[in-house]
């Protein structure tokens, strides 16, 4: 962890960082000031996520965070168990979450801004089955794709031309030829003038075909200018359309309306709220002044000792003790009375708890309605801004699947056509390649056979000279028509400029109109957005707010629950105790000596008296082994010698028998003999 650390502080020192930060200095930093590093360094790999996390919901900083190193395709340690860890320590700025992630990103900094760069282009949209029925949709999704993969063979040839360098040779070599060819060029231009030179009224033959020309792209920009105004007014029309429809849709739900159906709904509502406010707030909130009452008077004492846990359990025992008291004096009364009351008072609290539980189902219900209102709102108005059309329903629905089907017929046949004509212009174009071969293997054949005769060129120079005569015959033949065309050109144009000019007219005049409407609309539609932008900024901050607090209701709640699971389980327990106690109490009380005998009190005293009799036939036991503990020892050690002396005269014995059974020794002479 410590080598992590310190590569972690000598990156964020080095260039583009420069933070000057030790070892110290960086592992004091509070959550926020590491998350604010994180960002900086994938801000450094990715420009778009420079953002002050001060000015971010954390929400969203963990999002775009989250989002970037799926992207970047970072693999958190350990199991996919451990994903929401993750994720809830990348909110709240854990460092053994951070450190991991800042580790990762410096390693390989420069790969990772490769993958980030190509990630915009790369990541694919994924649309929708059922609009890729839509014709224009499926071809906008192919030349999508297309484009992706154009995208992907230049990148790849980018990158081989960067890491491959050209030869000078080479770029001398091209440099030659794309000279060459501008001189060829430069040579066809002066003949070209010089041709036209000759020709009367060139200068003003010139002119006219100048303004010919900007004419005719004057008329091209005036038609693609003509198409968007007609587009936009389509836009706008259908614009219109939708608030109509949607006005009708309002006035309709007002229509259907009723005084008393409105004012039963808000008699309902009045009632949940007052409940909410007069019953519900109040208790929850007098129960966490009360946990907070406990928990500041638990953080005021001081530290508790051994000592003062021992006498917190004394006096816990002791109360536990007069509550049982207090129990059985209660019993012994049997008051009927009171047992009813606790047993209105049980139906009471159940009444309320089931009436608690039902106001909150209403209330998640009706936050449940408002987020799916608020969603079905989002998708027609994402669906709007995608095609520009309503949201088809039934039977218009079922006309557009037909007339999609019709299309697609349509398409086949055309596609089919399209298959044919591809396949008759490659047969086409084989023929004309095999044409091809087939005349240069003739002009092959002429070269060879010229060469033998001796008149090498003939057919190449009968050629040029035939061209030669047949361009002056057509160059002839265009200055004795030029001057004609020339006027009827200049009248046609002048007819066509005329015709233009009246066709425009009344185009231009509605073109004037369409703009000052499109002026209008663009003015609305611009006020319509600021009052929704600001409409939609503040429903998120309430949004994020109610979001807090539920959360924090949320983990209250599980806490109630588990205090309520707890105490019903001491709350069983007590009541198994008072069970046994009042069966005691029974027993004891009873004038039968049978009930008596199966009392506990009776049973312990029995046992107390069986166990006092055998401990004290066990101590006489004791006694007397202690008194007979001496003489028994000494015999025992004297019984002991005795085996032992037995034990020696064995085995003399059997030492004896071993030597007379092998021979006999004699002593003869101051010499010993063994005889067998």
């Amino acid at each position: 962890m410590s080598d992590q650390i310190k590569f972690i502080v000598d990156n964020l020192n080095k260039e583009p960082f420069r933070k000057n930060y030790n070892l110290i200095t960086f592992d004091s930093l509070e959550p926020m000031q590491l998350l604010q590093v994180l960002n900086d360094v994938l801000a450094e790999i990715d420009p778009k996520q420079v953002v002050d996390i001060r000015e971010e919901m954390p929400e969203q900083t963990a999002k775009r965070m989250l989002s970037l190193l799926g992207i970047l395709k970072y693999k958190p340690p350990g199991n996919a168990a451990d994903m929401s860890t993750f994720r809830q320590g990348l909110v709240i700025g854990s460092k053994p979450v951070i450190y991991p992630v800042l580790h990762w990103l410096l390693q390989r900094t420069n790969e990772l801004k490769k993958r980030a760069y190509l990630a915009r282009f790369l990541i694919k949209l994924e649309v929708p089955s059922e609009f890729l029925q839509d014709e224009t949709v499926a071809d906008t999704n192919k030349q999508y794709e297309d484009l992706m993969e154009a995208f992907k063979t230049l990148h790849k040839e980018c990158e081989q031309l960067k890491t491959s360098g050209f030869s000078t040779a080479e770029i001398r070599r091209d440099i030659s030829a794309m000279e060459e060819e501008k001189d060829q060029l430069i040579k066809r231009v002066e003949r070209l003038k010089k041709r036209v030179e000759a020709v009367q009224n060139h200068q003003r033959m010139l002119k006219i075909a100048r303004q010919l020309r900007v004419e005719k792209e004057r008329e091209e920009f005036l038609a693609q200018q003509k198409q968007e105004q007609k587009n936009q007014l389509f836009h706008a029309v259908q614009r219109l359309q939708r608030i109509q429809n949607q006005l009708k849709s309002m006035r309709h739900a007002a229509a259907d309306a009723t005084p008393e159906s409105l004012m039963k709904r808000l008699e309902e509502e009045i009632k949940f709220n007052s409940y909410m406010v007069t019953e519900k707030f109040p208790k929850e909130l007098e129960n966490k002044k009360k946990e907070l009452h406990f928990l500041q008077k638990v953080v005021s004492e001081p530290a508790m000792g051994h000592s003062d846990l021992l006498e917190l359990e004394s006096k816990i025992n002791e109360i536990n003790t007069q509550i049982n008291q207090l129990i059985e004096k209660k019993m012994m009364r049997n008051e009927p009375i009171e047992g009813k009351l606790s047993l209105y008072r049980q139906q009471a609290s159940i009444i309320s708890r089931k009436k608690e539980a039902k106001a909150e189902e209403l209330q998640e219900a009706k936050e449940k309605l408002a987020n799916l209102e608020r969603e079905v709102s989002v998708k027609t108005s994402q669906t709007r801004e995608f095609d520009g059309t309503e949201v088809l329903k039934g039977d218009e629905f079922k006309r557009y699947v037909s007339k999609l089907r019709s299309k697609s017929t349509v398409f086949k046949k055309k596609h089919q056509i399209i298959a044919e004509f591809k396949a008759e212009f490659g047969l086409l174009q084989r023929t004309e390649e095999l044409l091809k071969q087939r005349h240069e293997n003739i002009q092959h054949q002429l070269q060879t056979i010229e060469e033998k005769r001796g008149i090498s060129g003939y057919s190449y120079t009968q050629e040029e000279l035939e061209r030669v005569s047949a361009l002056k015959s057509e160059v002839d033949e265009m200055k004795g028509r030029t001057l004609d065309d020339m006027s009827e050109m200049v009248k046609k144009l002048n007819s066509l400029v005329s015709e233009k000019k009246s066709a425009l007219a009344p185009i231009i005049k509605e073109l004037r109109q369409l703009r000052q409407k499109c002026q209008e609309l663009t003015q609305e539609c611009d006020e319509k957005k600021s009052q929704y932008d600001s409409c939609a900024a503040g429903l998120e901050s309430n949004r994020s707010k109610l979001e807090q607090e539920v959360r924090g209701l949320r983990e209250e709640c599980l806490q109630e629950e588990s205090r309520y699971h707890y105490i019903n389980c001491m709350i069983k327990n007590l009541e198994v105790q008072l069970r046994r106690a009042t069966d005691e109490m029974k027993a004891y009380v009873s004038s039968d000596q049978q009930e008596k005998r199966k009392a506990i009190r009776e049973q312990y005293t029995k046992n107390i008296a069986e166990q006092e009799n055998l401990g004290k036939k066990l101590r006489e036991k004791q006694k007397a082994v202690r008194e007979s503990h001496g003489p028994n020892m000494k015999q025992a050690k004297m019984w002991h010698d005795f085996e032992q002396l037995m034990e020696c005269k064995k085995q003399c014995f059997l030492k004896q028998q071993t030597q007379t059974s092998i021979g006999q020794v004699i002593q003869e002479g101051g010499e010993d003999r063994l005889i067998l």
